[in-house]
């Protein structure tokens, strides 16, 4: 053997004990007639001692160590006269009687501890160096926790984990699909699974009854923080379920991975409308570790000839705001700051209007021109606003108001730390639209996928206002990321086919595109719904990540660039003339 024990697990009981680590050297230090060496490994760090007044020799060979060496040593333990009780061994050192090196090993190009000197690119590209820091090592033994808790909870309960095939056919599933071109038939290709969504359907007609798998799942998409072309899936399906028995069963799930990987107790998780969600916080992923409610003012204003907020209101749209507590003593540069946030091209609010409700107990604003006193207090009254708070005000469409609020509300936050991050909002989004219509084209469109069954009790609006449709379709959401998506299927072939005329898919192409599992339908499919929490975004948030590369192995760079083995890269004419293809 190697080793006897780890750099971790030693500790004052063992004093006495010869032992033999093995691991890489952190740093060494000289000190008189003594060579101290810090020796790490995956579990820890554990103190060796070298006395030069014992063995010259082994010393000597000691100072001639470098960064990052593997090494061997033997020795006994023994107390430590000067501790460190910031880590478990912090007690003890090895005073080594033989040092056997390994491997030795270049400098490395930055510094392997949590406050590293590498950027971020530098450390992309060198990442089996990066992950021997702590920080991301904890991160990713953090994740397969998560993924050991899912395991021994689903397992439990009779769910059975089934593989999926990644050469499938591809199908339209609201992303761009990743294609694998056939070397056995020219002019066809694979493609990459964006999901298993429909083979996990066609595993609930082929009577698996309860399934799961942590999945690889492939999407051609832009790039971001929470976003990369692979990513990983807790996938799950149940045959005979209602809604509540996916609440039910998932809500616990989460709960007991808290437990497990946090020792913290989820309380209860609350449910709340995709309306009320959009109304209230303008975003189907609210942070509800914070107040600052949306307020909408549409009957409330009173009388003026403000005509930002009275062609709002005429042309359909609303005018709201946010109570920014705490914020009245904002300056001209921090409000200006504020109104150029919501000017962002994607937002694309005109402008704020700002009333400030003074510690003097005076109230200014931006519209004071338009509103007197008496009537900037009785639109105050709506936020419930008190001294020292800022109300700030958009007009324009519903849709853009709720969202530039919706974003403004996350900014104040960060701006003004209200968001505990010690503390966990979880919660469930329900009764989501069915259909979305297109702001540009006015084309009907599904909001998740295809294959989510609408409520039945509006069926009735299916054919004269579909937008009103709701589906069967929860997201879970926790401290404003979406964690979880999944619904409750479509699992009869007529309101599958009523659905695909909705979207205007010919029978052709649904027959093309989807005719196994339409095929399927026709030998008795059981009621059948599921979900799939994104691994990568659960663990961020559990490890405290700032994005979801920061938990993933060997990910990409926000161009989709593996630095580390530098791909994506040119192949061999002879390998595209196997396939039968051509560049452009």
């Amino acid at each position: 053997m190697y080793r006897t024990h780890t750099c971790g697990e030693l500790n004052l009981k063992s004093a006495g004990t010869e032992v033999t680590l093995c691991g890489w050297v952190q740093k060494t230090r000289a000190l008189g007639g003594m060579t101290f060496v810090d020796l790490r490994d995956r579990y820890g760090i554990t103190q060796l001692v070298f006395n030069n007044d014992t063995d010259v020799a082994l010393c000597d060979k000691a100072n001639k160590l470098g960064r990052e060496f593997v090494i061997q040593v033997k020795g006994k333990v023994t107390e430590r006269t000067s501790k460190n009780l910031n880590i478990p061994t912090g007690e003890i050192e090895i005073t080594v009687s033989e040092l056997n090196i390994l491997s030795e090993s270049e400098v490395p190009p930055f510094i392997i501890e949590d406050n590293t000197d590498g950027n971020e690119e530098l450390r992309l590209k060198y990442r089996y160096l990066d992950i021997r820091r702590p920080q991301l090592r904890d991160r990713l033994i953090m994740r397969a926790h998560i993924v050991s808790a899912v395991h021994q909870y689903l397992d439990a309960r009779n769910f059975i984990e089934v593989e999926t095939p990644l050469l499938i056919k591809s199908t339209p599933e609201g992303a761009r699909d990743f294609l694998v071109p056939s070397r056995l038939v020219h002019g066809s290709f694979y493609a990459l699974p964006q999901s298993p969504q429909i083979l996990k359907q066609l595993l609930m007609i082929a009577g698996m009854d309860r399934y799961y798998q942590v999945v690889r799942c492939l999407r051609d998409e832009d790039f971001r923080g929470d976003r990369q072309p692979e990513f990983s899936q807790i996938d799950c399906e149940m045959s005979y379920v209602h809604q509540e028995d996916i609440f039910e069963t998932f809500g616990g799930m989460i709960q007991h991975i808290f437990k497990q990987v946090k020792n913290y107790e989820l309380k209860e998780i609350p449910k709340i409308k995709y309306d009320d969600a959009m109304r209230y916080y303008g975003s189907d992923k609210p942070d509800l570790r914070f107040d600052c409610k949306i307020v909408e003012l549409n009957g409330l204003l009173p009388a003026s000839e403000f005509n930002v907020f009275n062609n709002a209101i005429a042309n359909g749209g609303i005018v709201a705001g946010l109570n920014a507590k705490g914020c009245a003593t904002y300056s001209r540069k921090q409000l200006d700051e504020l109104g150029e946030f919501v000017k962002a091209p994607h937002r694309g609010i005109g402008g704020l209007v700002n009333i400030r409700f003074n510690e003097d107990g005076t109230v200014k604003s931006s519209a004071d021109k338009f509103f007197n006193e008496e009537q900037l207090r009785q639109i105050g009254k709506a936020f419930d606003a008190q001294k020292g708070d800022l109300l700030l005000i958009a007009a324009d469409k519903t849709s853009k108001v709720r969202r530039s609020l919706g974003d403004l509300r996350l900014e104040l936050a960060k701006r003004n730390n209200w968001a505990d991050p010690n503390a966990w909002s979880v919660l469930w989004i329900v009764d989501f639209p069915l259909f979305e219509k297109d702001e540009e084209t006015g084309d009907i469109t599904f909001a998740h996928h295809p294959f989510c069954s609408p409520h039945l009790d509006d069926m009735q609006y299916f054919d004269t206002d579909p937008t009103r449709v709701r589906a069967q379709t929860y997201d879970m959401v926790m401290n404003g990321n979406e964690i979880l998506s999944g619904s409750i299927r479509i699992h009869q072939k007529d309101i599958q086919e009523k659905v695909f005329d909705k979207l205007g898919i010919s029978a052709e192409d649904r027959d093309k595109k989807f005719g196994f599992l339409l095929n399927a339908f026709r030998y008795g499919a059981p009621p059948h719904g599921g979900c799939a929490f994104g691994l990568d975004r659960l663990a961020m948030l559990l490890a405290g990540g700032e994005t979801i590369r920061d938990v993933i192995a060997f990910p990409k760079t926000s161009g989709g660039r593996d630095l580390m083995m530098d791909a994506p890269t040119p192949v061999d004419p002879k390998q595209l003339a196997e396939l039968g293809i051509g560049l452009k």
